[in-house]
């Protein structure tokens, strides 16, 4: 009685179908098969099979592959013929990642204003900006068509800098854009930047929080910029005192930092008062002859207004101020 128990057991054993079930740093195959009918893979596409040694359990063939396999990879173990998948499970990683600042990071800006820099505390994953980034009027309201969305979004090197353009078509007058659909923002008005916390940085984690920046929009500027309006403090001789230079009006932060610099005294800059101000710290003090400021006709204000050339120029408005140098200087002597 016994052997016939023993032997439909086995027969049911034999007509059961594989099953397979990861175990910790192991696979079980149940249904009766033997080694030669196993093959495990890690990994997509055309991988060879993972090493490893079999070892009976009762019933079941258990699989330990010769190195532990990651769980953060997607495996198969295929059986008879029949695949078994196992996806990559994701690890709990932390939400760290945050919004650092926005340029212009004053409570004002023009009407025309040109551009956004959104600057991330860890590189970004590209490709979900235009989701996550949103534009809302005083009323909450989205603002739509604020932004152009393009596909090739606007990263630096390090993903961690975006650089978000407004519409120019609304923003030039006499444009088509601007005509039928009206300015993107309105002075006088208040709006608020959101960047959602859905927003993924490049380990595929979102950032940690919503970041809003709200601003009061004034009328628009169209004015180009004429560094000789600049004022200059000039620093103490003998130290590593800052040379200052006031705007009188934000300027494009990226551009500032870029093109505007004193060659023959290795230093570092950095912005102040809203982008108003450029500080310049010496890395040796200072000596007391006279320096000299170079400036990129290339610079640029918050309305995208050159050094001596307006963005937008109307047929009614008359230029007074043009320059096609490519720099201009400025000079002080540390005092």
């Amino acid at each position: 009685m016994r052997s016939i128990i023993a032997l439909l057991t086995a027969l049911c054993a034999l007509a059961a179908p594989p099953a397979v079930r990861r175990e910790g740093p192991f696979f079980r195959i149940s249904g009766g098969s033997n080694e030669t009918e196993v093959a495990v893979y890690v990994g997509e596409g055309d991988v060879p099979p993972v090493m490893g040694t079999f070892t009976k359990d009762g019933a079941d063939l258990l699989f330990h592959p010769r190195y532990e396999l990651e769980k953060t990879a997607a495996s198969r173990v295929v059986v008879q013929g029949r695949e078994f998948r196992f996806p990559a499970e994701m690890e709990a990683l932390p939400r760290t990642t945050i919004v650092e600042k926005v340029y212009p990071s004053g409570p004002e800006i023009p009407a025309n204003q040109l551009k956004f820099y959104i600057h991330f505390s860890a590189p970004m994953h590209p490709g979900e900006a235009w989701e996550n980034l949103k534009l809302l009027d005083h009323k909450g309201k989205v603002v739509e068509l604020a932004f152009i969305e393009i596909d090739q979004e606007l990263w630096d090197r390090e993903a961690r800098r975006l650089t978000v353009l407004f519409d120019p078509g609304r923003i030039k007058r006499g444009v088509l854009p601007r005509e039928e659909v009206g300015a993107a923002l309105e002075p006088g008005a208040t709006y608020t930047l959101v960047a959602q916390s859905n927003w993924r940085d490049a380990r595929r984690v979102p950032i940690r929080a919503d970041f809003r920046h709200t601003f009061k929009v004034v009328p628009e500027d169209r004015t180009p910029i004429d560094p000789n309006k600049w004022r200059i403090t000039s620093p103490a001789s003998g130290t590593r005192e800052a040379l200052v230079i006031d705007f009188g009006e934000p300027l494009d932060a990226a551009l500032a930092l870029r093109l505007i610099t004193i060659p023959t005294t290795p230093g570092e800059a950095h912005l102040a008062n809203a982008e108003r101000q450029w500080l310049y710290t010496p890395a040796k003090p200072w000596h007391a002859t006279r320096q000299t400021i170079h400036i990129d006709t290339s610079l640029e204000d918050l309305a995208g207004n050159k050094v001596g050339r307006p963005f937008d120029v109307d047929t009614f408005d008359r230029v007074t101020v043009r320059t096609n140098r490519g720099q201009v200087t400025l000079s002080f002597q540390p005092r």
